[in-house]
């Protein structure tokens, strides 16, 4: 094996090959005859012959520079090949891609986007896993996740997002007396107890307390779920009341309260690692789903 022999070298001798003549390849390498006549003695001292001797025509090739043409020439002609990211055809992708994703987002992101992802990569293998917090931005340093689905809010530092669409939270019950009373003011929905939803990491603490602590008021956290399916079944069960993302609604069993003020809505974003900026599959992936959601 020859170490420490660069593209360039292979370049230079495939020009050596084809011109037969030191001008020549200079002029089809874009550099000067001496730049040439430096890299070939480089290339001399790295595999210990002389490759090319001169003649009176200009120069040949030795009998182990004709043993190694071949190679050189399907050295090159692999590197050719490899395509740019925008080149990659994705039909000819074999990959898993891992994506961490709150219920929320499988519901309205990904179950929406998996025809497409069979039709255009059909040899992709997709794994699909509950939403990470704590240690996503580790794991996608590990190539352990791919891409996150998930709240502007929730993106740990070290990786980037693409702003998808934005939501807003409605808040529903079964029980009558708030959904039927008109236009409700946040005095009267303190009154109730509430469900929230905290994905990835549990606690009586929602993503709104901080803007019902703005506003003055406390709220009763009665339950929390770590997903919003579940919040609307327990939703159904008890007398409790719960904001419920707008994309999930409406849902039969559950009744609309009607608010003076809501929280503010949300950036739901596609996160990643700064390295897999240039990926194909994911940059694909993005631009379907900014499209998608684009008008919406």
């Amino acid at each position: 094996m020859i170490k420490n022999l660069e593209i360039n070298h292979l370049k230079t001798l495939k020009a050596l090959f084809e011109f037969g003549s030191l001008s020549r390849a200079s002029e089809h390498l874009r550099i000067s005859q001496q730049a040439v006549s430096s890299q070939l003695k480089k290339i001399r001292e790295l595999v210990g012959d002389n490759l090319f001797v001169r003649t009176g025509h200009g120069v040949a090739p030795t009998n182990y520079a004709r043993l190694i043409e071949p190679q050189v020439y399907r050295v090159l002609t692999l590197l050719n090949e490899i395509p740019a990211p925008n080149d990659v055809d994705l039909k000819n992708v074999h990959r898993t891609l891992v994506i961490s994703a709150t219920d929320y987002t499988q519901k309205i992101i990904l179950s929406e986007l998996l025809d497409e992802l069979r039709n255009h990569a059909p040899k992709t293998r997709l794994v699909v896993t509950n939403i990470e917090s704590a240690t996503l931005t580790q794991k996608m340093h590990q190539g352990e996740i791919d891409l996150a689905f998930t709240s502007e809010g929730y993106v740990p530092e070290g990786l980037e997002a693409v702003s998808l669409f934005t939501e807003k939270y409605l808040c529903v019950t079964t029980n009558k007396k708030p959904s039927s009373a008109g236009v409700l003011s946040l005095d009267e929905l303190v009154s109730y107890g509430f469900i929230i939803t905290s994905p990835g990491v549990g606690g009586l603490k929602g993503s709104a307390d901080y803007w019902f602590e703005k506003q003055g008021f406390q709220r009763d956290v009665v339950i929390s779920v770590p997903s919003f399916f579940m919040a609307k079944e327990y939703l159904k069960k008890t007398d409790a009341v719960g904001f419920i993302p707008s994309r999930l609604l409406p849902e039969k069993g559950l009744s609309e309260i009607f608010l003076e003020k809501y929280p503010p809505g949300y950036e739901v974003v596609a996160a990643f690692h700064p390295g897999a900026r240039h990926d194909p599959l994911l940059n694909w992936l993005i631009d379907k789903l900014t499209e998608r959601f684009r008008n919406q």
